[in-house]
């Protein structure tokens, strides 16, 4: 199995403050020591444990790569800083799935039916054929799960270039901070995330002999499955 480090060895707590910035009215997230993480308690990799399943995928909104927006990943849960009502003005800020911009991307628009969100990056380890996969599944699979990409902290003319040649037609979004893949825990490349309807996780697979093309399927499969079991009532 691949353990390639993730592109963001940062600690996941950065201390009680955090800076935040404006890039074409896109709000950025540089520090995460306030989000709502996966697995808070353990501070594991996503992909190593099931101790996550069941909880809610945290929010974020992020530029497409393709697109022409600026800005690194918008990962606030509230639209307050604090839980003061009602919210002070100094503590109001945008929540994720509140930003409404052209070339974004935001995981809450992808709630209503499975989901599976591939990470990546090209440093440190070569991800890119289980993209190839990925967008081969997605074509599949796309009338019934939702599929999302999301590139970590790669040059962006790079990625374009690799996504462009490639010719994937999954959604991509950009990850320029590693704000989502901290959030996320992301620490192997590749990891796939896959949840219920409603933005519920279910798993993860990480390495590249977890996640070919007949296991990336079996997984789809057993999501959508799972997913019907779970909406009539067989949780």
């Amino acid at each position: 199995m691949s353990s390639e480090q993730g592109p963001d060895e940062r600690p996941r707590r950065l201390g009680s403050g955090y800076s935040v910035f404006v890039g074409i009215a896109f709000l950025v997230v540089i520090a995460v020591a306030m989000l709502n993480t996966f697995g808070e308690d353990d501070g594991g990799i996503l992909g190593t444990d099931e101790a996550v399943r069941g909880e809610p995928l945290p929010e974020f909104a992020v530029p497409e790569l393709l697109g022409s927006l600026e800005g690194d990943a918008n990962v606030f849960q509230e639209s307050c800083a604090s839980d003061r009502e009602p919210c002070p003005e100094g503590d109001r800020q945008t929540a994720a799935c509140e930003v409404d911009l052209p070339d974004v991307i935001r995981v809450c628009d992808y709630f209503d039916r499975p989901l599976a969100i591939s990470f990546w990056f090209t440093r440190g380890g070569d991800c890119l054929p289980t993209q190839d996969a990925f967008d081969r599944v997605a074509r599949r699979f796309s009338d019934r799960v939702g599929f999302l990409s999301v590139d970590i902290r790669d040059d962006r003319d790079e990625a374009r270039k690799i996504v462009t040649e490639r010719g994937w037609s999954v959604p991509v979004g950009y990850d320029a901070d590693g704000a989502v893949a901290n959030l996320y825990r992301v620490g192997v490349c590749p990891t796939v995330a896959f949840a219920f309807p409603g933005g519920t996780f279910r798993n993860a697979k990480i390495g590249s002999e977890e996640l070919g093309e007949g296991q990336l399927v079996a997984e789809v499969e057993a999501l959508i499955a799972e997913s019907r079991r779970r909406e009539a009532g067989g949780r």
